[in-house]
């Protein structure tokens, strides 16, 4: 295998990474047909220069892509900007009870797109989600404002026991925002977002 090769390979895997970074968060299983079709276009137009180069060749550009694969994936576990360039981080879409219009267009997230995502989580109403990002992977991640969050056996026990005895063991009140998942996304105060889009 030439060295042309390498370099080629190398750069189709860098190039091929950049354009499926920029052309957003989803899954193959949330894509449109189109943007599937898009995809798989790209994958072909990326490799056109390697092939026809026999069958020795090809079994070491793909040999070299996964290895690149490999590489890419131990930086972003051993390295936090790594990841950040490479995949992204949880962008917020709604904070407290607001959507976030802003990060919307970002994203190029309709808000009936995103509507459709809270429905399948179960939640049928924006204003009763205190929290809601959408994951590097294009999954949504939410939490419920304290009053529409369901019980948990914590609750119920501490309810129990309230009933029992009259008395109320109360959380941990030293439990810090570092223990909140959704801390390392939440952004300052902007101005308020349009009502339309509420």
């Amino acid at each position: 295998m030439s060295f042309t090769l390498v370099w080629q390979t190398l750069l189709i895997f860098a190039v091929g990474t950049l354009l499926l970074r920029i052309s957003g968060r989803k899954s193959i299983s949330q894509m449109t047909i189109p943007q599937t079709i898009i995809m798989i276009a790209i994958g072909s137009l990326l490799i056109q220069p390697v092939t026809g180069n026999g069958l020795w060749p090809t079994f070491g550009v793909a040999l070299l892509l996964i290895l690149s694969l490999l590489v890419t994936e131990y930086l972003q576990v051993k390295l936090d900007k790594a990841e950040t360039v490479i995949t992204g981080k949880a962008v917020m879409v709604i904070e407290n009870g607001t959507l976030l219009e802003k990060n919307l267009k970002k994203l190029r997230l309709t808000v009936d797109k995103l509507e459709e995502r809270l429905r399948k989580a179960g939640i049928s109403s924006i204003q009763d989600v205190q929290y809601a990002t959408i994951e590097s992977n294009g999954q949504l991640g939410y939490t419920l404002k304290k009053g529409k969050q369901p019980a948990t056996k914590e609750d119920i026990q501490t309810l129990i026991e309230l009933i029992q005895n009259g008395k109320l063991t109360y959380p941990d009140p030293h439990r810090s925002a570092d223990d909140d998942i959704f801390f390392e996304t939440i952004r300052r105060p902007d101005p308020p977002d349009p009502e339309h889009l509420q």
